[in-house]
This record gives C-alpha cells, structure tokens and sequence, in this order.
C-alpha cells in the first residue's frame, strides 16, 4: 500500500466545497491596518511568499485551482504533476500547453513554485517506470520556466534500513535525474516525510554525504521533526544551502494522551494547519531568513478538522503576518 498517496489525498475528494463565502466574517476581518507607504515596503522587501500544495484539488483543473488561489491571497502553487493529472501531466504537456499553462498562472498574479510527485522511486520492479515519469517532470518543469521539481526520496528497500537505502540505493536511482535536472537547469528537492528514507537528522546528513550535487536538496518540512522530539530547527542552519522549498504545515501534539497511551500508539499527535498546532511560525520563519531562505512557504493542508478551502484561507491569513 502506497500510504503516502493515501495521506497526500486525503482530502481530494471530501467535502471541501464551502468556498470562501462560507467562511463569514472571519474572511472579512484582517490585521489592522497600515499605511500604504508602510504596505509599499513590505511588499518590496517581501523574502517569503504563501504558496499551497495543490493535492487536495485533485480532482480539478489548474484553473480552479489558480482561482481559488488568487482569491485566497495564496501567491504560489506547488502542483501535483501526477501521470494523467488534472492539473499538470508530464506525460502530455507540451510547449504550446506549458506557455498556456504560463499564460494562466501570470493572469492572475501567480508563481507556480515547484511541480511535485511523491511516489516512491524505491519501490522493487517500478524504479524505471517512476524514473521515467520523473524526467517527464522536470522536462515539464523545464518547459514552464519552474526551478524546483519535488520529489519523494523513496522509502526504505526490501531488507534493508533507511541508512543502508540512502548509502546503496538512492544513488542508482537518483544519478540519471539529478544529472538531467541540472542539463534543464532544474532543482530537485526531496521531502523528509518521516516514513521515507528521511526520519531523522542522521538521515538527512548520511543523504547529503553520499549525493553531493548542488542541485538536489530539500523540501524541509519541519512537521514531520516535530511529533519525533527531533529538533526541527536545526536543520534549516545545518543544511541551509540544501533548502530548495519548505512545506508549511504544523503538527498538534496531545501530552496528556502520550503520557497516557505512551509514544508507540497512535491518536497522541496530528497534523495541523498553520497556527492551530505547537509549531512556533514567528521562529521558523526567523531562522529561515538568518540562514538565507528566500521563496514560498507552501501550505501543506492536511488537517482533517478543517474543510479543503476553510482550511488554505485560515493557513493563508496566518503566515501572512510572518511574510
């Protein structure tokens, strides 16, 4: 079972049709506000952006995506470039589909900030298959003038340790796409979904000493550090030039039910939007800026107590403030 489809999905096809009107007043009331002298130099001194990971509309084309985004304050859109995805397909997009693809996105004053597809390249017997598809996303990404391309670093190989996977595995296989990725002058960033190879920082840097190219590095998503009791912070200095794109999306964590049930259960811990779990944004953002960070914080939403729009409006409003 492909679980991180299944937790990628999650809410592609719920019920998540309220829409911005449904929101009510709360849509309506921001920050207090400022002058536009003061707005003007936000807005030119502005280093991180909102963005959203666009799986939970799966189901929809681009164009409904890219309008929500834009009424939703959301400048950047991490699509999912799945092989005959709604969206974006690799496998049919052309140069005449990507500039109407770029033609979309600019008319409504938006970036597209990375293509993503998070199957596992590991997997036995499907490794040249999903390889295949990979160079298909970042020709995709080529084609649409996008630099990062986000993928998954695999999850661990039959017999085999995450340690051991990263030293003899994730070579073979990413050798032939990080080489294209940097013939197209494209980034490939792997997210540290705590299930895949990436777990904890000795993972992280036993990854970046055994592939060294300077076009692959992360989508750091300090979630997954988080319910571990790992640092999440420390990352973002150690490996700061390897940060290509970061997920926003926070992690609640219910100490009375972990001391109750112990760390080995499960129901203890959740993902959570922005600003409703333990994650301190004002500080994450602080040391993405001391280490040189520049570029989108893409709001990963799956938090199963908040509808698909409700819960990308509320992320939005929130990391504004640290943008």
């Amino acid at each position: 079972m492909n679980t991180n489809v299944t937790r990628r999905h999650f809410l592609a096809t719920a019920a998540g049709t309220a829409g911005i009107a449904a929101i009510g007043p709360m849509a309506a009331a921001g920050a207090e506000a400022i002058s536009e002298k003061a707005a003007a130099i936000l807005k030119a001194e502005r280093d991180l952006y909102v963005g959203m990971l666009t799986a939970p509309f799966g189901n929809d084309s681009l164009e409904t995506v890219a309008n929500f985004a834009k009424d939703a304050g959301i400048h950047g859109l991490e699509v999912v470039a799945d092989p005959g995805g709604k969206q974006i397909d690799p496998q049919t997009l052309d140069q005449a589909g990507a500039d109407a693809v770029k033609a979309l996105v600019a008319d409504r004053g938006l970036e597209i900030t990375s293509l993503a597809w998070y199957d596992d390249l590991v997997e036995p017997e499907k490794t040249e298959e999903r390889q295949a598809h990979a160079i298909k996303v970042i020709d995709a990404a080529s084609m649409l003038g996008v630099g990062v391309v986000c993928l998954a670093p695999g999850w661990p190989a039959p017999r085999m340790n995450k340690i051991n996977t990263i030293k003899k595995v994730l070579p073979k296989v990413f050798a032939p796409l990080i080489a294209h990725a940097g013939e197209k002058g494209v980034k490939i960033a792997v997210e540290n979904y705590f299930q895949t190879n990436l777990q904890g920082i000795d993972t992280f840097e036993c990854l970046f000493e055994t592939i060294q190219d300077a076009n692959f590095g992360l989508n750091y998503d300090p979630s997954h550090l988080y319910h571990q009791q790992c640092d999440h912070l420390l990352p973002v200095s150690m490996f700061a030039k390897r940060i290509f794109h970061t997920h926003a999306k926070d992690c609640l964590v219910d100490k009375a039910a972990r001391a109750r049930m112990g760390v080995y259960a499960e129901g203890w811990w959740r993902y959570a939007i922005p600003g409703f779990g333990d994650i301190n944004w004002g500080e994450y953002t602080s040391h993405l800026r001391s280490n040189g960070y520049k570029g989108v914080m893409s709001i990963e939403h799956e938090d199963s107590a908040f509808g698909r729009e409700r819960g990308f409006i509320f992320a939005a409003r929130y990391l504004e403030q640290f943008c």
